[in-house]
């Protein structure tokens, strides 16, 4: 268990680091939404750091560090593209006009205590399957590991088609204020939260049958909470109700998560 502890607090240093570095860049930008490209890459930063520590990594280590880089880097560059493309989340620039008015914070107190502080324990914690299941003595995938290995790998590619048809969808002008409801979008209005959870709770299918699984239960309850009842689908569909003058027809006939023939 020392062990363990160890590899954990070596991980939070690293994450810390980088978190910090992030941190101090955004002060004079004034704008901290690259922070969600790190919400994947960071993870990849746990996912090796972890790995790297091992000394003889087997065959779930090598199962998660591959799901976890897979993931991460996908949605790392993905977000980092959407944030040098479209500039400041409205998001964050809400809260930080939140955190001078009511609080009294300028912005390099607002940038760390209300978003790199939070998401460097928060992507700590999601990040515990792909950190703890990779410390194991088991000698090869058994049957949950498999399970959850075909679950993670269809939830990224799920996902990844999902941000890349709504990311086509919005390149197009004549879609402008329009409700994104082909493809994926048809069946679920959330199908890249739905690949997502698909790939984390895969992702604790492998750590479970590595032995570490229910320590590391927190991960996926934390980004399954976060995408269904904080910082995704809650924040987008108001927005969208507000600017698509079709998103209350589509959000009746569309499934919220789990992909479902439209209804009507």
């Amino acid at each position: 268990m020392f062990d363990v502890l160890a590899i954990l607090l070596a991980n939070l240093a690293v994450s810390a680091a980088f978190f910090a570095a992030l941190w101090l860049i955004s002060i004079p930008l004034k704008d901290p939404s690259y922070v969600d490209a790190w919400w994947g890459a960071g993870v990849v930063v746990l996912a090796w750091s972890t790995y790297a520590q091992l000394d003889a990594p087997g065959p779930h280590a090598a199962a998660l560090l591959l799901l976890a880089s897979a993931w991460g880097l996908r949605l790392g560059v993905y977000l980092f593209w959407r944030w040098r493309s479209h500039g400041a989340d409205r998001r964050y620039a809400k809260l930080a006009e939140r955190a001078q008015t009511k609080h009294g914070l300028n912005f390099a107190a607002f940038s760390l205590l209300w978003v790199f502080g939070p998401q460097l324990l928060l992507q700590f914690v999601m990040a515990l399957p792909a950190q703890l299941g990779q410390i194991t003595q088991a000698a090869a995938l058994g049957a949950f590991a498999q399970i959850g290995f075909a679950l993670a790998i269809f939830g990224i590619v799920y996902e990844a088609i999902a941000d890349a048809q709504l990311a086509h969808f919005r390149s197009l002008s004549d879609n402008a204020g329009k409700v994104m409801d082909r493809g994926l979008w048809r069946y679920s209005r959330h199908p890249n939260y739905f690949g997502e959870l698909c790939c984390w709770w895969g992702l604790w299918a492998v750590a479970l049958d590595a032995g570490m699984g229910w320590w590391s239960l927190p991960g996926p309850l934390l980004i399954t909470f976060l995408l269904t009842r904080v910082s995704g689908a809650p924040t987008t569909e108001p927005h969208l109700q507000r600017t698509r003058p079709d998103y209350d027809a589509y959000k009746k006939r569309t499934s919220a998560f789990v992909p479902l023939p439209p209804r009507g």
